[in-house]
């Protein structure tokens, strides 16, 4: 089963024996993720910041750190108690990289996000990469995967792509430079309402900036009441 809609950022990943933290999806977060932040959240957690105002707060912080648009965060999201707290199941929680068109809408269009806000929340993709062991696809989308800036569709509109498949059977495409692209990716020059989007985002780093940031934040709050500016 699994719900299209529902959910709230609570930080029931953190759970790993079951609910989110389990989930196949979740590959990497719960282990590799937490780790990095467990000295501030040891410290931190849950006296002054909760583990889910924290994780915005570093996502967020590190957007702007790899050169990203300075993102506002706000606070006071609760955590859950339990892996029960987690969502039903992954069924339609985020997007598969080896679907198309019709499916990222199908994710997305239900939680409220429209065909730009999609463009622009898969502009996240100018930085890291994929992990074999984790998603089964395997490489980076940028020449400079650290550096969050408008690559991404600059490369989408420019690079030429071969069909490859991964280590682990998944399909995916690379450039002769060694960068991937996703079916997922693909997609957004393939239909042009998709494209005219990644078209601006690749001629103004401004326009991307402004537009992720909106939908970044409405991604951060969903299903989220009451935050506040302050901590």
């Amino acid at each position: 089963a699994g719900d299209l809609t529902g959910g709230c950022p609570n930080a029931a990943l953190r759970f790993k024996e079951s609910g989110e933290g389990a989930f196949a999806i979740s590959a990497g977060l719960p282990t590799v993720a937490l780790s990095l932040l467990a000295p501030i959240t040891s410290k931190y957690c849950p006296y002054l910041i909760s583990h889910a105002d924290l994780w915005t707060l570093a996502a967020n912080t590190a957007i702007r750190v790899m050169g990203g648009p300075d993102i506002p965060t706000k606070f006071g999201r609760t955590d859950a108690k339990s892996a029960a707290e987690s969502v039903q199941s992954q069924v339609g929680r985020l997007p598969d990289g080896d679907k198309g068109v019709d499916h990222l809408r199908m994710i997305f269009h239900p939680k409220g996000f429209d065909d730009k806000a999609i463009v622009a929340l898969s502009g996240a993709h100018t930085v890291g990469g994929c992990h074999a062991d984790r998603s089964g696809f395997e490489g980076a989308w940028t020449e400079e995967p650290l550096r969050f800036d408008n690559s991404y569709f600059i490369d989408l509109l420019n690079k030429a792509y071969t069909e490859e498949t991964s280590s682990k059977g998944m399909p995916q495409h690379r450039s002769k430079s060694g960068t991937i692209m996703l079916i997922s990716d693909l997609a957004l020059i393939q239909d042009p309402a998709f494209k005219k989007h990644v078209e601006t985002y690749a001629g103004d780093k401004n326009a991307f900036f402004n537009d992720f940031t909106e939908a970044w934040v409405k991604l951060q709050e969903n299903g989220c009441f009451n935050l506040r500016e302050i901590l």
